[in-house]
């Protein structure tokens, strides 16, 4: 797979801040140095969990949104590798495959003499081959038992998620989102706004269940659609915290019932967070606790397949704080994901 770049020792000494009387997570975390795109190389590791990130915003560009989330792994692994090891987490059963790079794709798209229109159709053929990528890296993940942790790049990379566990398990999959948009968008040509269309039109998606659709961001013709769409269940963010017509706690319970049957996804879109750097960052949203509380919620259910973070855009001045947030969901992810079966 040309566009993966393992994650190397010297990297992880990069970035690892070592302090006398302390173990951190890069310390103990697990890398590969030889990875033939065989579910058999992690396969044969002994973890639990594989993490890998997606340096990419092509499916952001290709749904007309706005760039950055290409720079959330780095943002995030700096934090990651710097947090403690100890009783609560044990970075020993993870490992660090690495990050898939489009930065060539990204070079084709900042091509000035694009016009508008040709830059969206290149960036749609384009993200179909971070589809393939993403896919076939899920793939090997969950076939080799393992669970995979996605962190960055567009919610284009929805579709290789779902379609990678289903394939890997030869069933449907479900899947829980926390997110402000339902992307349920037109089968247009793949973006960041229509993974969850696409996997269930092409019959790796099951039920779906958005949690806190703000409302002001689906139109009636999409809204009429997702009602009409059978598994897919939804709320909203204004009946949730606005109007206080639901409890948080009750409509987790409902998610619950909806999609833990069988295997599913976590899929958490940084746009659904209040103040959070992102694609479409919104000024109101769920708190960074609640969002932790979700991902804790149904990270202890039993067919919890994995966990996917996307759409965050950090900047220089909002670095720490995106890797810091999106290290958080990873960990209390691990930790409770690890304890699902007491």
């Amino acid at each position: 797979m040309q566009n993966l770049i393992l994650f190397t020792f010297n990297t992880l000494k990069k970035f690892t801040k070592t302090r006398k009387g302390e173990t951190k997570f890069g310390e103990r975390v697990q890398l590969i140095s030889n990875f033939n795109n065989n579910y058999e190389d992690i396969a044969a590791l002994d973890v639990d969990y594989v993490i890998f990130g997606v340096s990419e915003d092509i499916g952001v560009i290709a749904n007309y949104g706005n760039t950055g989330a290409y720079k959330a792994w780095e943002a995030t692994v700096k934090v990651l590798l710097n947090t403690q090891n100890n009783s609560f987490l044990d970075a020993s059963r993870v490992l660090i495959l690495g990050h898939l790079n489009y930065s060539e794709a990204l070079n084709q798209l900042r091509n000035e003499n694009l016009c508008k229109k040709e830059r969206i159709a290149l960036a749609r053929k384009l993200t179909e081959v971070v589809d393939k990528d993403v896919t076939h890296l899920v793939y090997s993940i969950v076939k080799a038992k393992k669970t995979p942790i996605i962190i960055g790049g567009g919610h284009n990379n929805a579709y290789g998620n779902i379609k990678g566990s289903s394939l890997a398990l030869n069933k449907k999959v479900n899947v829980v989102n926390l997110d402000a948009h339902h992307d349920f968008r037109a089968l247009e040509g793949r973006h960041s706004g229509n993974g969850f269309s696409y996997a269930h039109y092409e019959g790796f998606l099951k039920n779906y269940f958005i949690f806190g659709l703000h409302e002001n961001y689906i139109s009636e013709e999409n809204l009429k659609a997702v009602r009409d769409t059978q598994g897919i269940e939804f709320n909203t963010f204004e009946d949730i915290s606005i109007r206080k017509q639901l409890r948080f706690s009750k409509e987790l319970k409902r998610a619950k019932s909806h999609v833990a049957t069988t295997n599913f996804g976590i899929e958490i879109d940084c746009d659904a967070i209040e103040n959070m750097p992102s694609s479409a960052m919104t000024p109101s949203g769920f708190s960074t606790t609640k969002a932790r509380k979700f991902v804790t919620t149904f990270a202890k259910e039993t067919n919890a397949t994995y966990l996917h973070i996307c759409e965050a855009a950090p900047d220089k001045k909002n670095d720490k704080k995106v890797g810091k947030f999106i290290t958080y969901l990873i960990t209390d992810f691990i930790k409770a994901h690890a304890n699902r079966n007491n």
